[in-house]
């Protein structure tokens, strides 16, 4: 079946008189206020929908002809170009009616318009965006935050310890959507990852494009859960196409080349915390900022009973749940029992901590920090992970806890 109407897919609306078009000039005024709409082909394509929408048929022709010369590989541009020509000549009834194309590329475009013109028309706030960042350290400058139900990209920026949108990016995703569980799922995971390096294009088959920065997919608690898979990467597009359809990829988060240049100018190659989230807009704002001073309490709390000698205060902040790489709660417990008796004093400081909300988890925190411990009979520095839960009784407790490498 064929895709009928631009305007309807574009923007969920159905061209109206000038008398009735109040939509259409809000929609306009979004874009219009938008500052994330820094690239200029996406600026172009954005004012192209809206004038479309808008009834200004020349305008949008004028523009999209523009963008096509500039960007001919843009395939989006060049069939919506195609179509308002031939409207031109014969009126336009259906999207991409210009040619006797395969069906699955009136779909695979006509998706990639509908979800950029509805990014721009009712994105997220920036509540919605910033309340995923607990903690940001001062020594971590970037975190970036992937939403896959509106396939974008979200580069936050440390400005003195909080988070700031920097830049955004229309990205595609695993064929299948969301929430990877094995390997070969053509699915995205949900949770929260880190850059583990950066893979120039010379290093790669021209698939990826510009580059590629894997990401740190299983984690912690992907394998606890017994998720599989691997080489889920953040990347760039083909040389032979601007941009690949929102559902294309194997599991992986892709970009155009242009987008991801600039990502390779700011993100760290080694570390940077890469957030999959199932949708922003679920998370409750409200509810999350009353927690997250429970959360800081808590970890403080951790710190000060640990120092104490006091094993029961200590183990307290640990949950029934609990998993480390090798123990149980159980053996956890009689561990620490056991080493907590040979101590005559502990010291734990704390530094370079980042916490965020684990997305497609209910009430889950995931804490990244550098972590000075001095007694006795032992000192050591490592950087150690740790999972928190909101549990029922109202408390925040450890469900994993780990160093890592």
């Amino acid at each position: 079946m064929r895709i009928i109407g631009l305007l309807i897919l574009c923007g969920g609306l159905l061209l109206s008189s000038p008398a009735t078009r109040a939509d259409d000039v809000t929609a306009l005024h979004a874009i219009q206020a938008h500052s994330a709409i820094s690239h200029q082909y996406e600026r172009l394509l954005m004012s192209t929908l809206g004038q479309i929408q808008s009834t200004r048929f020349e305008a949008a022709f004028d523009n999209i002809s523009e963008l096509v010369t500039q960007n001919p590989k843009f395939r989006l541009a060049q069939l919506i170009y195609a179509d308002l020509l031939a409207a031109r000549a014969r009126g336009l009834t259906q999207f991409g009616d210009y040619a006797d194309a395969p069906i699955e590329q009136w779909t695979n475009l006509s998706d990639e318009a509908l979800v950029r013109w509805q990014h721009y028309v009712t994105p997220p706030t920036n509540e919605q965006i910033l309340a995923h960042v607990v903690e940001m350290g001062l020594t971590q400058p970037h975190v970036v935050i992937v939403d896959l139900a509106r396939f974008r990209l979200y580069v936050l920026e440390n400005v003195g310890g909080e988070p700031r949108i920097a830049s955004d990016y229309y990205i595609s995703m695993g064929k299948q959507g969301a929430d990877k569980v094995r390997a070969g799922d053509n699915r995205t995971p949900v949770g929260v990852y880190r850059i583990t390096q950066h893979l120039t294009a010379n290093r790669l088959p021209d698939l990826y494009g510009a580059g590629a920065f894997p990401v740190s997919y299983p984690n912690e608690w992907d394998r606890r859960l017994g998720r599989t898979g691997s080489g889920i990467w953040l990347h760039g597009t083909p040389s032979n196409t601007y941009a690949r359809p929102p559902r294309a990829s194997e599991g992986c988060v892709v970009l155009s080349n242009d987008d991801f240049n600039t990502l390779v100018d700011v993100l760290e190659s080694n570390g940077t915390p890469v957030i999959f989230a199932d949708r922003l807009d679920t998370l409750d704002v409200d509810r999350w900022n009353r927690i997250k001073p429970e959360f800081r309490d808590a970890l403080a709390n951790w710190r000060t009973d640990w120092e104490s000698l006091d094993a029961d205060r200590y183990l307290a902040h640990y949950s029934r749940d609990f998993r480390s790489p090798d123990k149980d709660y159980r053996a956890w417990r009689a561990y620490k029992q056991r080493v907590n008796s040979a101590k005559t004093y502990i010291k734990v400081e704390i530094s370079a901590l980042d916490a965020f909300v684990y997305p497609g988890e209910r009430q889950m925190i995931v804490a990244t920090f550098k972590q000075n411990y001095e007694s006795n009979n032992v000192n050591s520095q490592v950087t150690k992970r740790q999972y928190w839960r909101l549990e029922a009784d109202g408390i925040w407790r450890i469900v994993y806890e780990g160093t890592v490498s």
